[in-house]
Formats: structure tokens, sequence, C-alpha cells
């Protein structure tokens, strides 16, 4: 439903292009205008060209700035002496004391006791009082609000807030001037504050646009409310960003009015696109920056034939995280080996295996070599080796040159 139609039935919209156009304007300068570019082999692997937003080229490395920025443009002079609250573990936070700090803004934050310590620091880093409560998001957020009223403060909602949710809509507005060839777009969905300010923007800048949103299959809060189903969501996943429960009322009812579809993907779908983004386009995407990706691999009939719009809208990632879905991505790939061997215990075996697979041209790049225990015998011994080989056929190759020493050989 268009603004227009929206007021001939009476009712205001919670959010319109126009929020969205003003929003734009309060923010230029104080948030990077980040680029859409197009990626050879994203594209490729995705089978469709695929345009990415790079939001995580932000500040804080995450489009909630957009939002955080909007809403305390909006603060009245008493707003702003007393100073502003809000609940996040991520990316939130950060823009909220990031754009505080700008504005002259004394902020807190209330982080879940169990913040990993580095989110705590990068808070801090931008002047904001950290308050470290509560064993859950839900906690946490409840403390929050105690705060606020106990003080004074100005709750600022990360995504349940129409100048938060027009700020995100301007990432829509920046998208369509600078790729205007974009037919559809997949937006990530946590709360619903991006997804709703997008699609919001589309239905009057694009008419009849898809806009899908996307939701790992864990975190199915947004469908299943659309679909007026009960919220059932946990357990572990990449995309933590959007590991939602309780979406925002405002989004809802906005995706709901635009018609908008949401996509689910498997936490497979996610590390993948995470790794194609890293060494396809040098893009570096937490879980939930790659889920819109995700979404063009896994359901490649919504998209396939038209240019796709989607945003990695944040680069969070922790090192040894991202340094895990990158080792996956290869074993998936067969680009690296596990190798087991059952060898006879004697002299000149080892290094004539590796000889095998260095003549075929693979890297050992890892060697366990157990004697005393496991061994099927005394006089043999187990052999397990990493291989880096460059794509699956050289991988046959070199089994098949292992094989044909005699040895028995099995994958990992």
């Amino acid at each position: 439903m268009s603004a227009d139609a929206a007021v001939a039935l009476g009712t205001k919209p919670a959010v319109t292009l126009a929020d969205i156009r003003a929003a734009a304007e309060r923010i230029k300068g104080a948030v990077i205008r980040t680029p859409t570019l197009e990626n050879p082999a994203v594209s490729r692997a995705a089978g469709t060209r695929v345009m990415l937003k790079l939001d995580n080229l932000q500040a804080t490395g995450a489009f909630k700035e957009r939002g955080a920025a909007n809403r305390l443009a909006l603060l009245t002079a008493r707003e702003k002496a007393a100073g502003v609250i809000a609940m996040s573990a991520g990316n939130h936070a950060q823009a909220v004391a990031r754009h505080a700090q700008l504005a002259g803004v004394a902020a807190t934050i209330v982080m879940p006791r169990f913040t990993p310590a580095t989110k705590v620091v990068r808070t801090e880093f931008w002047g904001a009082r950290v308050v470290l409560f509560g064993e859950s998001l839900a906690e946490a957020a409840s403390h929050a609000h105690e705060l606020a009223l106990r003080e004074g403060l100005t709750f600022i909602h990360p995504y349940d807030d129409p100048a938060v949710i027009a700020g995100q809509g301007t990432m829509a507005l920046e998208m369509l001037e600078d790729a205007p060839q974009i037919e559809v777009l997949a937006i990530p969905v946590g709360g619903g504050g991006l997804c709703s300010g997008v699609a919001t923007a589309l239905a009057e800048l694009r008419p009849g646009m898809p806009v899908f949103g996307v939701e790992v299959e864990g975190y199915p809060a947004m469908a299943q409310r659309l679909a007026g189903q009960p919220v059932s969501v946990g357990g572990p996943t990449i995309a933590e960003g959007i590991a939602v429960r309780d979406v925002g009322e405002k989004a809802v009812a906005i995706l709901r009015n635009l018609g908008v579809e949401v996509l689910l993907v498997p936490e497979r779908a996610v590390e993948q696109a995470v790794a194609l983004l890293a060494e396809g386009a040098k893009v570096v995407a937490e879980g939930a920056g790659a889920v819109g990706l995700a979404a063009v691999l896994t359901h490649p009939d919504r998209f396939k034939g038209r240019v796709v719009g989607t945003t990695v809208c944040g680069g969070n990632i922790d090192a040894r995280a991202l340094s895990n879905v990158l080792l996956r991505q290869l074993l998936r790939d067969g680009r690296i080996l596990r190798l087991h061997f059952d060898i006879p215990d004697r002299p000149g075996v080892l290094a004539d295996i590796s000889k095998r697979i260095s003549d075929v041209g693979g890297n050992v790049i890892e060697v366990k070599h157990q004697q005393l225990f496991g061994a099927p015998t005394v006089q043999s011994t187990e052999l397990h080796l990493m291989v880096e080989v460059r794509d699956a056929a050289q991988g046959d190759a070199i089994i098949a040159a292992s094989e044909a020493g005699g040895y028995v050989v099995r994958r990992g």
C-alpha cells in the first residue's frame, strides 16, 4: 500500500517516502554514502547480476548509523540535554554511541552481560557509558527502559521507531540512484527496520518492484508473524545480528501492508555467502550482512534473469569466525582434502606418499602420524593429511595417484 492509498483509506502510514527523503537530508555528511557495485565473481556464482550496497563501509561497520543519526537529529533541546539510552549487543550500540558523540549528547548503552568484550570496548570508544545487565537481550532491554524513566533519558529503539525506519530507508534512495538497473531487492530482516524502510521507499519510487525480506532458518520471526503463526526461534547461528524473537510492530504492519514476502536461508548458505564475498568480492561481511546474497544463492528461481540489489549491511564479524567460515568453505568446495591412510610402519612410506601428492600439484599443510594408538596392528600406522588443492578434480587425481601406489585412502 502506497502512502497515497493509505491516506485515501483514512490511515496515516508510519513512514512515507517524504520522511525518508527528509532523513537523507538530515544525515548527509554524518553518514557515509556507500557505493553500490557489481562484482563479477559474485554475479557468476549467483547466476544473475548482483549489485552490492556496501554499508559495511560505515564508520562503525554497519547500516545502523542511518537510523541512529536520523533519530538523534530529531531530539528536542531538552532531550539532548538529558541524554539518550539504547539497548543493544552489537551494531545499534555503536551507532547510537557514535552519533550521540557527534551531536554532543550523552549516551548510555545497556548490554547483556554475555556481550563480547570487543563490542563493549568499541562502544565505549565512541564515548558512551556502557551498563552490563542481564543474561538476555530482554532483560537488558527492560533495564534500559527502567533507566530511561529513572534518569529522564530518551530511549532510542533499534528498529521499532518511525525515525529509525526512515533513516534505514535512505539506503534505498542511494541504491536506486547509483544502480537504477536494479529490478528486485533482497534485504536482511532482524527486527524489520531496514526492510520496512527500504520497502516503503520502493513502494513509491518503483511501484511493483519485488522486495524480499530474508531471515535465517533458525530465526524466522518476521515470516511467522506475517503468516499469523506463533513465533518459534532459537539455536546457534552465524547471523546473530538478525537472530531476534521480537520483531518491530511497526515493521510488521508496513511489510504486511506492502505484501513483502520473507525468504528463509539455511546456515550453510549464509556461510557460503560470507566466503563468496570475502574471496570473490574482497568484501568482509558478518553473517547478518550476507543473508541477502544467501537468498539469491538459495532461491535462484526468484531472481534468475533479473538484476538483484542487496545490501552488505554489516561487516563486524569476529576474525576467528571468519577464518572458520573460509576453511569450512574450502573443504566443501573440495579445495582442501582430509585424507586418511593405514600404512605400513617402515621407512620411506611417508616420503613416498608426499612425493605422489606433490607430483600432482597438491600442497600438504598438516600431517598427523599416529603409531601408538589407533593403528590396526603394531606393524602399521595411521596417517592423516590435510592437503590444499586447486579444485575437486585435482583432489581426485591425488587420491588416484595414492591408490596407484597400493595405498588405501579415505576422505575425511
